[in-house]
């Protein structure tokens, strides 16, 4: 098997043309023709994750985030991008990235595994961008039993392994309907309003964007990372049930540049 015939399973799920206009998803450092040994999955592509595949037997990291958005002017190391884009080069490790093309899809997506994450029943999408469905942003779903407010942010936390949940002022009411989305998902505030949700998890919100609750419901940013860490078993899943000819491992590093003091 090539790393063309796994970036073709991986598009029949998340097509290329479901990216948003500012990403930069698809084949970033390799030739698509390079015989796949071993695949490692992650989060995110870093100077280190490159090294752990390498040490593991890997020549292809499956990542979610890419790890160049911009154009590259120059390729001497003088950042993290190109130090990792070099090791990449240098240790003969190709990297691809399936990004918002994976956030764009209803079924084997980022925010269907969150959804699953908190056993969301009676999923669909916040905002469709077909009449079918199948494609859009965020989703919705129902819990299997009401809960009271804190009893969520409680198994939020620990269902999403989250440091810390940041969240706007609680509104005293049961939580059924849930609405998530991974990442920087604060765009389907409104839909998730519309939606009925009374809780809408989520991460990156500055703060002045919670005040956009407006009384209507309760915001809770959980971090990007925790938001969208369980899309390195999701990618391993879809790869190890589709090829059995090459090891397909998920990373054992934790590559969440934000770290929190609770001493």
């Amino acid at each position: 098997m090539t790393i063309q015939d796994v970036t073709d399973y991986l598009e029949t799920i998340a097509p290329s043309e479901l990216q948003e206009s500012y990403d930069n998803a698809g084949l970033i450092v390799g030739d698509p023709t390079t015989k796949v040994i071993g695949v490692l999955t992650s989060l995110d592509c870093t100077e280190a994750i490159v090294e752990e595949a390498a040490a593991r037997g890997c020549n292809l990291v499956v990542a979610h985030h890419p790890i160049v958005f911009r154009g590259l002017k120059r390729l001497n190391g003088a950042n993290y991008v190109e130090r990792t884009v070099i090791k990449a080069i240098q240790l003969g490790v190709a990297i691809y990235a399936i990004h918002t093309n994976l956030d764009n899809v209803r079924d084997r997506g980022v925010n269907e595994r969150i959804a699953q994450q908190l056993e969301l029943d009676n999923l669909r999408l916040l905002r469709a961008k077909n009449e079918t469905g199948t494609v859009g942003s965020g989703m919705v779903g129902e819990l299997p039993e009401p809960m009271s407010e804190t009893a969520f942010l409680s198994m939020l936390r620990e269902r999403m392994q989250a440091e810390v949940v940041r969240h706007t002022a609680l509104l005293d009411r049961e939580v059924t309907t849930v609405a998530v989305a991974g990442g920087s998902g604060g765009f389907l505030l409104e839909d998730a309003k519309r939606a009925g949700a009374q809780v809408f998890v989520t991460a990156d919100y500055k703060y002045h964007e919670f005040f956009d609750a407006d009384s209507q419901i309760v915001i809770c940013d959980i971090g990007h990372y925790e938001s969208e860490q369980f899309t390195t078993q999701l990618l391993a899943e879809l790869l190890s049930t589709k090829f059995t000819t090459f090891a397909v491992l998920s990373t054992e590093l934790t590559t969440n540049p934000v770290h929190y003091f609770v001493g």
